[in-house]
């Protein structure tokens, strides 16, 4: 991934996500770190939606303001016109002062634009409705992205549920079910949803569930994960995609990895060549 080389096609099952955009470095979930992204040359970006006290559905992670935005109090206690108020990129450096907090709506439009995909998490904070979210996000993202585009998950089985009975075809929406470790039943759980893909805590996973998963074909993908040497054994495992902050890490270990096995290669004689390959 480089400043100038375009995104790749991103219709494939995606294997860098750029977790709330390339968040180590811009603000997550906002346009720029969307279009930050874009430029590092990530296919897919995860973000997360949840909703005003008006139900206008906005990018944002928190139940709370503070951590990522000039403001103070709930996110469920503004409307779109006050959400519109605040500063949501000073806290991570000043070239990003005045970043708004991004609606979805601006969202989808920035990110069809770019031809990228979206793994979007329905983000039910304690309190807050799943029915009400689902209904508010799910249909306005349907309508501007393609199936093998989009991919929308959630720890939230209320917000899951209430998904796949909004659009009943496993193939025109891809579900993710969210959690820190494979439950106990994942298998009865993805089948119940019709369930694309499970997205688990990468330090929690085992290598027997990794194998249980990628031999039922589910997709299975590790968050957030930032160093690519110890992540590195997980592919083997049979892990399809990595969420991180900075997939540019995992790309660029790859590119040298691949290029050191091939010097290799090059300094054995024909036939151990052969035999190094084979292994």
């Amino acid at each position: 991934m480089t400043q100038s080389s375009p995104p790749p096609s991103s219709g494939d099952t995606p294997r860098y996500i750029a977790h709330r955009g390339l968040s180590a470095r811009a603000p997550e979930n906002t346009l720029s770190a969307v279009q930050a992204a874009h430029d590092a040359g990530c296919a897919w970006v995860e973000l997360d939606v949840q909703l005003l006290g008006d139900g206008t559905p906005v990018i944002w992670h928190d139940a709370g303001l503070k951590r990522c935005s000039n403001g103070r109090g709930k996110l469920f206690k503004l409307n779109a016109e006050s959400a519109a108020k605040l500063d949501a990129g000073s806290w991570f450096g000043a070239q990003y002062r005045g970043e708004p907090i991004a609606t979805l709506e601006a969202m989808l439009t920035l990110i069809q634009r770019l031809g990228m995909g979206l793994n979007l998490e329905l983000k039910v904070c304690r309190g807050r409705n799943a029915i009400e979210l689902v209904k508010a996000a799910l249909p306005p993202t349907l309508a501007v992205l393609p199936a093998d585009r989009l991919i929308v998950s959630s720890f939230d089985r209320h917000a899951l549920t209430a998904a796949r009975a909004l659009e009943t075809d496993p193939d025109r929406l891809r579900l993710g079910v969210l959690d820190d470790k494979a439950p106990k039943r994942w298998w009865q759980e993805t089948e119940r949803l019709s369930a694309y893909s499970l997205h688990l805590d990468w330090r929690k996973l085992k290598i027997k569930r990794a194998q249980e998963i990628a031999d039922e074909e589910i997709k299975l993908f590790c968050y957030t994960a930032n160093d690519p040497v110890t992540f590195e054994k997980l592919w083997d495992w049979g892990v399809d995609g990595v969420i991180s902050d900075d997939p540019t890490r995992f790309v660029t270990h790859a590119e040298e990895t691949a290029a050191r096995r091939g010097s290799e290669e090059k300094s054995l004689d024909p036939a151990a060549a052969m035999n190094h390959r084979q292994r």
